[in-house]
């Protein structure tokens, strides 16, 4: 302990010191609500060495899932390890940030804190000799301001991989890029999607903590840059009706020491017993966790067919139109077997998605359970006696279906933690209930003048 000691007093002095260096005076310490809401308190950098070792104050009962308001009273902890100087802000008197974790006031974890609940997931990998990997790729759209108001207008009209005038953004992804390398990300890719105005950025693969706050990290800078141009940044998973909407596919797989507990060189598709058994859960459990991964009204409006979203509830290896693809193996990168669940969406807090789909995963490898046959023909081809023949089912409809298959559902129960997983049921039917009680454009385009 002693020793542990010293390393938490080491990177604090550390992290100081580099404060002082970078001349900063503001620092926030930023979290997530149960929702993927982006929440942050600044602190002058007087108070920053007290923050580091006993917390900040502050009030949590206006936080979506947090406490109730006589148990307000909450802490948020900086972890040394996510210091890093905010490059939009002005250099004199400069402005750092944190991510935070969340405590009661007793100094242990907060069971609401999603970065808690992912941290919870991957020590149960790491009682089985895992470390869990994951990649996202996150898509968004750059909308223009009319008259100073956010718009659905596409920023530009350029197609998927576009390299010419048509992508009037790759000025702005350029500044992201440059951004979120000085975050101290590695990026390795960003292009122009497939929709007017869409657009991906991804970000090297790495640990799930360090990659969940990596991916609010990415949201937030999105964000920013796209302001700094008079522009508007959304996840919103479909937000223009009759063309691609945007997803958050992840990358995953496990490792043990330095090797990937995913590959095997003697099989067909290069993939180990884990790695068969990790898929299989994926599917066993992916529509009760649905409402994790893809949990807004409009997420189910992205995920229909015919708009390259998965629907359908298989695996293949070349096929996109499953809900999990295994990218094909290249000899020497056997650290790069993996498998690509396609389901989740931005709108989703990235700590209780790559958490639900670790314990999914897990519950497979843990019952050895093994995946029907791979599907490699386009799955939204399939009439529904094929569909009922391959046994494929498909995933929840609507937020309502799947809030359905998440209050059955003990792995989600278990993931959560019964304090989330109530609050977390709660924010959902508020929400699925002003949807079915607004009145919309479309149904008074539609019925006004025929009833």
């Amino acid at each position: 302990m002693a020793k542990k000691r010293m390393g938490e007093k080491d990177k604090i002095l550390n992290v100081l010191n580099k404060a002082e260096e970078d001349g900063v005076k503001f620092v926030n310490l930023m979290f997530t609500d149960i929702l993927g809401g982006i929440k942050s308190v600044t602190i002058t950098v007087e108070h920053l060495e007290a923050s580091l070792t006993d917390g900040t104050w502050f009030d949590g009962s206006s936080i979506e899932g947090f406490a109730r308001i006589h148990e307000s009273d909450m802490i948020l902890k900086p972890d040394p390890d996510t210091y890093r100087l905010l490059p939009w802000r002005p250099k004199e008197k400069a402005e750092a940030r944190f991510i935070a974790d969340v405590l009661t006031p007793e100094g242990t974890p907060f069971e609401g804190d999603p970065r808690h609940i992912l941290k919870r997931a991957i020590a149960e990998a790491e009682k089985m000799g895992f470390t869990f990997y994951t990649g996202p790729e996150l898509e968004f759209f750059l909308f223009k301001k009319e008259d100073g108001k956010i718009s659905t207008v596409p920023h530009d009209v350029g197609g998927y991989f576009d390299y010419s005038a048509r992508d009037l953004a790759s000025d702005v992804r350029r500044d992201i890029v440059l951004a979120l390398e000085q975050l101290g990300m590695t990026v390795e890719m960003s292009h122009h999607e497939v929709a007017e105005g869409q657009h991906e950025i991804d970000v090297r693969y790495s640990d799930a903590l360090s990659s969940a706050d990596n991916s609010i990290t990415l949201k937030h800078t999105v964000k920013e840059l796209a302001a700094a141009h008079g522009l508007y940044a959304t996840f919103m998973p479909k937000p223009i009706y009759g063309i691609n909407g945007s997803g958050m596919h992840v990358h995953q797989s496990l490792f043990k020491g330095n090797k990937n507990a995913f590959y095997d060189p003697n099989d067909k598709y290069h993939l180990s017993n884990v790695a068969y058994g990790y898929i299989a859960g994926m599917l066993e459990h992916v529509r009760e966790i649905s409402a994790i991964t893809a949990p807004t009204v409009n997420s189910y409006k992205r995920l229909v067919p015919g708009y390259e979203a998965p629907v359908y509830i298989c695996w293949g290896q070349r096929n996109r139109s499953a809900l999990v693809r295994v990218p094909r193996y290249s000899p020497g990168r056997e650290k790069a077997v993996r498998c690509e669940v396609r389901c989740p969406d931005g709108s989703s807090n990235p700590y209780l998605a790559f958490a639900a789909m670790l314990t999914a995963g897990l519950d497979g490898v843990k019952r050895n359970l093994k995946p029907a046959k791979p599907v490699e023909e386009d799955v939204y081809e399939f009439d529904n006696k094929k569909l009922q023949e391959l046994y494929i089912k498909t995933l929840p409809a609507s937020l309502g279906e799947a809030m359905e298959e998440l209050k059955k559902s003990n792995l989600a129960k278990k993931v959560l933690g019964e304090h989330t997983y109530t609050k977390y049921l709660e924010a959902k039917k508020q929400e699925y209930d002003n949807y079915r009680l607004a009145v919309t454009d479309w149904e008074i385009k539609r019925y006004l003048e025929v009833l």
